[in-house]
């Protein structure tokens, strides 16, 4: 049982590709003294395209689908005349946690161990030593966990602190089986995250009726990037998020690898990760970057199809579970080890009573206000807020369309750049939500609004200082709030 974001300075805006990048010019004397540069935001490579081969024999090829459709261009605005940047006020003086990018795992800070504790508290009839597998065919594979079941498989590689969490769900049971080894109702080969969802009860529901875990891992994306349709995507994984949370179930989300298989696939990889960050931060739940782990391995880390993470093979067979310096330099076994240690860092402060690993961490500035705008220091960012609980009610119609009644709740985020910076920024909903996103000039002002669209802004920043106002659309008198995910990423 369980206890506890020409005439003048150039903007070119588009809604739905990316633009071209510009050169970099140097940046002007008014940037504000706490800008943040974006010069160095690593690029994303390019892969070539895979040479046929034969695919893995426990994960068929993902089937191809049809890209959703280009949103329409919008038009060139140029910029207004120079006008004074808005004046930098104090932050706030505790904001949230921010999730950095490229993290091996997410901060795990006393409030966010508060946290942990309270979804704990939910399940206090759940199986502490049980934990559910939820994703697709790279967890469907038996190199995923299962060899952790086994005493002689293993090899910690010195890492014995690790053994109390290793033992500690050898000794789980599901139908008389441990949780390395079970087969996941919510785990099938092709899947994307809305299959998890179909049906009633969900295999997600059946998989947690039937083990009644602590702990999900969750991963999905992989296939979900044929559709190219991230905001649906982003709807599901809240969903698995929330219902696991809601049962007390503490999940720990997943970055996806690189998809060296497909070009066009692998541009989207860092987009759809972005989403899966923004998710976990606005939950306060456990992320690993499994991708960010695989990027420096030969090959990525992955196997002959360029899709699947490969795993350590010797003259005994294949060894997933060995956790040494050769053993790490395979995708699974590297996943093996991030899960363990996932799993030991939830474990130690939900049921051990052990403190919080991370003393701080970065944290959101601002309140999102007119006076006082949330601030993206770097990219990507991502930050979930509900309109229908806060905001101002300060823009109503905004100059890019008068024409929408946008008299609901906003908030506003700025974000400075030193050099021409393309960015996607992206607004998740779901239901009847509809928050919209506005780009404003640095007058950041609805009269100096440039751009406006219903989930997305795809555009090339000039050097300064820009906002985006998420503000809530007003249908026949009534006000269509709710929580939103906005996801800002670099464009290549």
């Amino acid at each position: 049982m369980r206890a506890a974001p020409c005439l003048f300075p150039l903007l070119m805006v588009a809604c739905g590709a990316p633009l071209p990048g510009d050169a970099a010019p140097d940046a002007p004397a008014d940037v504000p003294a706490d800008a943040v540069s974006i010069a160095d935001t690593p690029a994303l490579t390019d892969h070539p395209l895979a040479a046929d081969v034969p695919v893995l024999a426990d994960a068929p090829p993902v089937v191809d689908v049809p890209v959703l459709a280009d949103v329409p261009l919008a038009v060139d605005v140029p910029l207004v005349s120079d006008v004074p940047p808005a004046v930098d006020v104090p932050p706030a003086s505790v904001g949230p946690v921010l999730y950095p990018a490229a993290t091996r795992h997410s901060p795990l800070t006393p409030d966010l161990v508060t946290r942990l504790g309270t979804i704990a508290a939910r399940g206090a009839a759940l199986s502490d030593n049980v934990f559910s597998k939820v994703g697709d065919s790279i967890t469907v594979s038996t190199s995923f966990m299962a060899c952790f079941a086994s005493a002689t498989g293993v090899d910690l590689g010195g890492r014995e602190q690790l053994r109390p969490t290793l033992d500690l769900y050898r000794a789980g049971s599901v139908s008389g089986t441990d949780p390395y080894r079970r087969v996941s109702l919510a785990a099938t080969v092709g899947w994307s995250a809305s299959a998890a969802l179909v049906g009633t009860p969900s295999p997600l529901s059946q998989e947690f009726s039937a083990a009644r875990p602590s702990v999900a891992t969750v991963m999905f994306g992989t296939n979900d990037i044929q559709s190219r349709d991230i905001f649906r995507y982003g709807a599901n994984l809240l969903d698995i998020t929330d219902q696991a949370i809601a049962r007390g179930i503490i999940p720990i989300l997943s970055t996806v690898p690189p998809r060296d298989d497909n070009a066009d696939a692998d541009l989207w990889v860092p987009r759809y990760n972005a989403v899966v960050l923004g998710v976990a931060q606005s939950r306060g739940v456990p992320l690993i970057d499994f991708h960010g782990t695989l990027v420096p391995l030969v090959s990525h880390g992955l196997g002959a199809d360029h899709l699947h993470p490969n795993s350590y093979a010797t003259a005994a067979g294949y060894r997933a579970c060995a956790l040494t310096t050769d053993g790490l330099r395979f995708g699974y076994n590297n996943r093996n080890l991030l899960t363990l240690e996932a799993l030991h860092r939830v474990a130690e402060v939900t049921l051990r009573g052990r403190s919080a690993p991370d003393a701080d961490a970065p944290r959101l500035r601002g309140t999102g206000s007119h006076a006082d705008p949330f601030i993206i220091p770097s990219l990507p960012f991502a930050d979930a807020r509900d309109t229908s609980t806060g905001g101002a009610r300060s823009f109503d119609r905004y100059a890019c369309r008068p024409t929408a009644d946008e008299s609901g709740a906003e908030y506003l985020y700025r974000l400075t750049v030193t050099r021409p910076t393309n960015i996607r920024a992206m607004v998740i909903t779901r239901g009847t939500t509809d928050v919209d996103i506005h780009l404003l000039d640095r007058t950041a002002t609805a009269a100096g609004c440039v751009a406006r669209d219903d989930r997305l802004l795809v555009a090339t920043l000039a050097p300064g200082t820009w906002t985006f106002s998420l503000d809530t659309f007003v249908s026949a008198g009534s006000a269509r709030a709710g929580e939103y995910l906005l996801v800002v990423v670099p464009d290549p």
